[in-house]
């Protein structure tokens, strides 16, 4: 696990493997940043120069490798892309350095440590170019044949070990702050990347509720699991209804963190199907390769619980993980079969591939009960979302306007990219069913906006409602850039944990 320090130290005298410095794309060419006027001194103020001729621009991203200047302790320099210099008396914004640290810390893989010599003008810029390290310094090899010797990797390079903040005052308690912050919140955004990245025979339902219930000990969370006797018990039809054709039995996670100061109280709701075959409606070839990772919202919310309760959170925030397989067999539901939800409510399921909207509808309900004063759910629900928003950006749905807007606005302040989408009530007809209270498919057209609809039917009355689809960005298939690798990416942790902080501090509802 990558080590975040805090450090006041001259770029020249430190001991490490290598030195960070930012470069920005100005009007004539490339252009240092601030935080590595040391390092520029030390070519007589021509580094801008000596990186153009090696092919430098700053464009977001790009790293520059080139030996440190003679008499420094550190042999090698990184010069790595901010993107456009910021207008006159600006500031560099916190998602253009969290990206560029990242980018460096990729680049690093292997080394032991690194000085960040990036710019830092408050705490802010302290917490995103520590979150962009640590969350670019993030490897899953845990499958590789990597030798006895972690000295020995056979299939790539350790992560680099140390990032020192250079700038960053230790002694400053804002700066101290942003550091532990960074720390928790990547720390727990990038267990949950092990989670998603994690194989479907090594992470079931009730493998994952283990992982839940060590966590929970270890940071003083209250944890209940219900299994499948407790949930048949309890007359939870839809996670019943999609893990019925498994071996590997749903599991319902409900994780508690409660403050003593607290004068609010958050739900979130993760979808965890830990495999989606798309059960009797089985998905085409080609489209089950990666369906390990549609347990993504449900790894966000667990890691945004205990983030929430590593940084002491005076607000009350409650986790449920609805747990499911959906494999198809003898026993597995039907198209044309009927569920009695938790709610009390009948579903009619048209197609066993639309089965997230089922657990999610169990887990709303039961969030519910408790009256908190806002439910988000977050979940890798539809691929029409993807269609509409691509692959990076998450679309956000909700029941009040105002508090979509601030889920949204969360979601950019923490570099994650959102959009806000309606629930047209037209749409809700095409759920109809001759048969059951409601269908589980509507039209097709405006997919991702009916399986927003068919939520909200589960949410309780007069309790205020969000609906992350993170279908597009909880998981990478193309090559790493910035801060996101390849594969599990950890989408929906940052924009939850931001808005437990604006609840504890009163600045969200």
């Amino acid at each position: 696990m990558t080590a975040l320090t805090l450090s006041t130290a001259a770029a020249p005298g430190l001991r490490a493997d290598a030195i960070v410095i930012g470069v920005a794309k100005g009007d004539k060419g490339p252009v240092v940043a601030p935080g590595a006027e040391a390092v520029d001194k030390a070519y007589d103020g021509g580094l801008a120069g000596v990186l153009e001729t090696l092919g430098a621009s700053g464009a977001e991203g790009e790293v520059t490798k080139l030996p440190a200047p003679a008499g420094f302790k550190s042999p090698l320099l990184v010069a790595v892309g901010l993107g456009a210099r910021p207008e006159k008396d600006a500031e560099y914004d916190a998602e253009a350095l969290r990206r560029a640290a990242g980018a460096a810390a990729r680049a690093l893989a292997g080394a032991k440590k690194a000085a960040f010599a990036l710019p830092v003008v408050d705490a802010a810029s302290v917490g995103a170019i520590g979150e962009g390290a640590l969350l670019g310094a993030y490897s899953f090899d845990v499958y590789k044949d990597n030798g006895k010797d972690a000295k020995d990797k056979k299939n790539g390079k350790a992560p680099l070990a140390e990032v020192a903040l250079l700038g960053a005052k230790p002694r400053d308690k804002t700066h101290k702050a942003a550091a532990e912050r960074a720390t928790a919140v990547s720390e727990e955004l990038n267990r949950a990347r092990d989670l998603v990245n994690t194989p479907p025979n090594d992470l079931n339902p009730e493998s994952f509720a283990a992982v839940a219930q060590a966590a929970a000990k270890e940071h003083g969370i209250k944890v209940q699991v219900l299994d499948e006797k407790a949930l048949a018990k309890g007359g939870y039809g839809g996670i019943l209804g999609v893990g019925s054709g498994s071996v590997a039995a749903p599991r319902l996670v409900k994780l508690s963190y409660t403050s003593s100061k607290a004068k609010k109280h958050l739900a979130f709701v993760g979808k965890g199907i830990t495999y989606d075959s798309g059960g009797i409606s089985l998905k085409p070839a080609g489209h089950n390769e990666t369906m390990k990772c549609d347990m993504s919202g449900a790894a966000a919310v667990f890691a945004a619980v205990v983030a929430a309760a590593r940084l002491g959170l005076e607000v009350n925030v409650t986790g449920w993980l609805a747990l499911a397989e959906n494999m198809p067999s003898g026993s597995a539901t039907r198209p044309g079969d009927v569920l009695r939800m938790y709610s009390g409510k009948t579903v009619e399921v048209l197609n066993t591939d639309a089965e997230g909207r089922l657990v999610l509808a169990d887990a709303l309900w039961a969030a519910s009960e408790e009256k908190p004063d806002a439910i988000v759910d977050v979940a890798t629900l539809t691929g029409a979302m993807m269609l509409a928003l691509g692959n990076r950006t998450f679309g956000v749905m909700a029941n009040d306007e105002a508090f979509r807007s601030a889920v949204h606005e969360a979601a950019e302040e923490v570099g994650e990219a959102a959009w806000p989408m309606p629930l047209p009530e037209h749409l809700r007809k095409g759920m109809d069913s001759a048969t059951a209270d409601i269908a589980n498919m509507g039209e097709r057209m405006g997919g991702g906006l009916v399986a927003g609809l068919f939520l909200r039917e589960f949410v309780g009355e007069g309790i205020t409602w969000a609906h992350l689809d993170i279908a597009g960005p909880a998981f990478n298939e193309q090559g790493p850039f910035g801060y996101t690798p390849k594969g599990g990416t950890g989408s929906g942790v940052r924009t939850l944990v931001r808005l437990a902080e604006l609840t504890a501090s009163g600045d969200l509802g």
